[in-house]
């Protein structure tokens, strides 16, 4: 029986509470003595963290930045090889000591729904906090989507009794086109923005809530970019997806927050060429393969259409498809199935992360999704060795057809049984596996 199931959890939580007052007071509350921004949401977090410490070293600033992907400090980097997108108490408090000792201006943290439950925002003063989007994620950790929901408003809520920073204005940033976005709205701030890439935002709805509206317009799109316009200046970013605009929006505000031209915002957000693991293309010919992080409903679903308007009529979408165990969000895992059987014309079922759980009941779940969608047989593959799974993936791709394997992308490890991480990277796979391929 695991630890956490004897202790109560009120003594948890008061554990969790605790560290995050020793962090803070063993680097004496750095974040008093910098500008820190925090980005949460379901999806695109880390890309927008990216785009917002490129927009505001473009305009000159020194940055520290933690996300998923790494830790940067400056010009200093380093991989994020923790398996967590927010680091503990005592590593968030030190990367942000460490930020103010290296003379950075800005700090810009992914803030996650267990980073917040288990107190890691706490003792640290965010100026604006920032809102991606929500969709159902983590249910069976929260006790429901209501609870998920409520989790991630407390960024927003923590903005009114972080430490009000001389000049510094506290901002809420948030999309306007997600349907939850009443739940946090209603926080006070000294301001508030909105964006969005639809018409209809009632001006009453803005006034009543005190907000600023910044709109994408002339939005176009390709298979390997998209464009669109605010307030007149063009930007063009080398992603695809409707999704990366929205990203972009939320980058967008932030530097208009801070007083950052829309011309230094196009400049910058143009020089990103690639998010790691982020719809990342690994193999470009004579076949695509793209690798990508998603690992919930709605981010497959956004990763499948925007490969899936690359296609040809003559094309295929082959799919390497898992989902995450150690008895999380089981409910997802037919859902994930359904999604790859609407999207995917060959689907292999994987490995991804078991932690505990058995392997094969993971994909065996995943595979209900395919079975209640009528997806062919002939079509799937379950082949429990990830590295065999892309193996196989590549095996079956004729020229011009699109393998996207998807879970995992950028991250460093396979965590199995026993508390195992195996050493892992998809895009690494992939390159060797297709290099014996081609001989």
């Amino acid at each position: 029986m695991g630890i956490k199931k004897v202790i109560p959890s009120f003594l948890i939580k008061i554990y969790h509470f605790s560290l995050a007052l020793l962090g803070a007071i063993l680097y004496n509350f750095p974040s008093k003595k910098i500008i820190v921004i925090g980005v949460t949401g379901t999806n695109g977090k880390t890309t927008v963290v990216n785009m917002i410490t490129s927009i505001l070293e473009e305009a000159g600033f020194k940055v520290a930045s933690s996300s998923s992907i790494k830790f940067k400090i400056g010009e200093k980097e380093k991989k994020n090889n923790l398996k967590m997108t927010m680091p503990g108490r005592l590593k968030l408090q030190h990367f942000l000591w460490e930020a103010v000792r290296n003379h950075c201006q800005y700090a810009v943290i992914e803030v996650t729904s267990e980073g917040i439950l288990q107190y890691r925002h706490k003792f640290i003063d965010f100026d604006i906090a920032v809102l991606t989007n929500i969709s159902p994620e983590h249910i069976e950790r929260h006790g429901g989507f209501q609870n998920y929901i409520k989790a991630k408003t407390q960024l927003f809520s923590h903005i009114k009794y972080s430490f009000k920073k001389k000049g510094v204005e506290k901002v809420i940033i948030l999309n306007a086109d997600d349907e939850n976005i009443d739940h946090f709205i209603k926080f006070p701030s000294d301001k508030k923005i909105l964006y969005t890439l639809k018409n209809g935002i009632q001006e009453k709805y803005l006034l009543d809530n005190k907000a600023e509206l910044i709109k994408a317009e002339n939005i176009e799109t390709s298979p390997d970019s998209c464009s669109f316009d605010v307030h007149h200046h063009y930007i063009r970013l080398d992603l695809p997806g409707r999704f990366n605009i929205y990203n972009a929006l939320a980058a967008t505000c932030v530097a208009l927050s801070q007083g950052i031209s829309l011309d230094i915002v196009s400049r910058s957000l143009s020089k990103i060429k690639i998010i790691p693991g982020r719809l990342e293309t690994v193999i470009d010919k004579p076949f695509k393969v793209i690798v990508d992080y998603a690992h919930n409903p709605a981010a497959l679903k956004n990763l499948y259409e925007t490969a899936s308007k690359t296609k040809t009529d003559n094309s295929h979408l082959i799919c390497v498809l898992g989902a995450c165990g150690g008895g999380r969000d089981k409910w997802k895992r037919p859902v994930l199935g359904k999604i790859a059987a609407h999207y995917c014309d060959k689907i292999i079922l994987t490995n991804e992360d078991p932690y505990e759980e058995d392997p094969q009941s993971i994909i065996s779940q995943v595979k209900s999704g395919l079975d209640k969608s009528n997806f062919p047989d002939s079509n799937t593959f379950q082949i429990l060795d990830r590295r065999r799974a892309i193996s196989k993936s590549l095996s079956l791709a004729q020229q011009g057809d699109i393998v996207i394997i998807s879970g995992k992308g950028s991250e460093p490890w396979m965590c199995i049984a026993h508390n195992q991480k195996i050493p892992w990277d998809d895009r690494e796979i992939v390159k060797e596996e297709f290099s014996k391929l081609i001989k």
